[in-house]
């Protein structure tokens, strides 16, 4: 994974344009602790996006289920309160320079460490997979901005062979929809004209 700190923020910048891992501190006692996942500004001043959320979703999910790989037309925040999240994360924007790039994203806030961490997508088609890792359910909730359109959703196929992502479990919990996901190939057969 190829991380930039920006040194006076709390974001770090993937290989993927506009990607970024957001790592706040917690600041607790012997009481508990206060996070805060989201800060406006501050992913504003790193990505030059204005993120209005207007939609807030909680997942349950269990050990070794993946979900993937899904693009969305709308700007995402993830935010895994329990268990591991492993995040295969592509670039599935024709335009883009990383077309195809996946970025491999882990994220265990379930550690007693002074940081949590939370993922920003950027709309216009960045591939959003998930794979709970370890033995603990994993609570995941996200906030998009826009509402929610399952017409406006688009999968990939898990197992892409152009992807090759490297799953770090073997018979994953998968839905019969990303069972059935197209290809890449299918999706974009322009960029794959000069490749057998």
């Amino acid at each position: 994974m190829c991380l930039n700190m920006d040194p006076d923020k709390h974001i770090v910048k993937t290989s993927i344009e506009g990607v970024v891992l957001i790592q706040r501190p917690i600041h607790g006692d012997s009481r508990g602790f206060v996070h805060e996942p989201y800060n406006k500004e501050e992913l504003k001043s790193a990505t030059g996006i204005e993120f209005n959320p207007v939609q807030w979703t909680h997942a349950y999910m269990k050990p070794k289920v993946v979900k993937a790989v899904h693009t969305e037309n709308w700007n995402k925040l993830i935010y895994p309160v329990t268990g591991v999240l492993y995040a295969p994360i592509v670039d599935l924007r024709p335009e883009s320079k990383t077309f195809g790039k996946v970025e491999y994203i882990t994220i265990d806030n379930t550690k007693k460490d002074s940081l949590r961490q939370a993922l920003f997508l950027p709309a216009g088609g960045i591939g959003n997979s998930i794979c709970v890792l370890g033995s603990e359910m994993m609570h995941y909730f996200y906030l998009i901005d826009e509402y929610w359109d399952d017409n406006k959703a688009q999968g990939v196929a898990w197992d892409d062979k152009d992807l090759n992502i490297k799953w770090p479990i073997k018979d994953p919990i998968l839905s019969e929809r990303d069972r059935n996901n197209p290809t890449v190939r299918e999706l974009f057969p322009d960029k794959f004209k000069d490749k057998k």
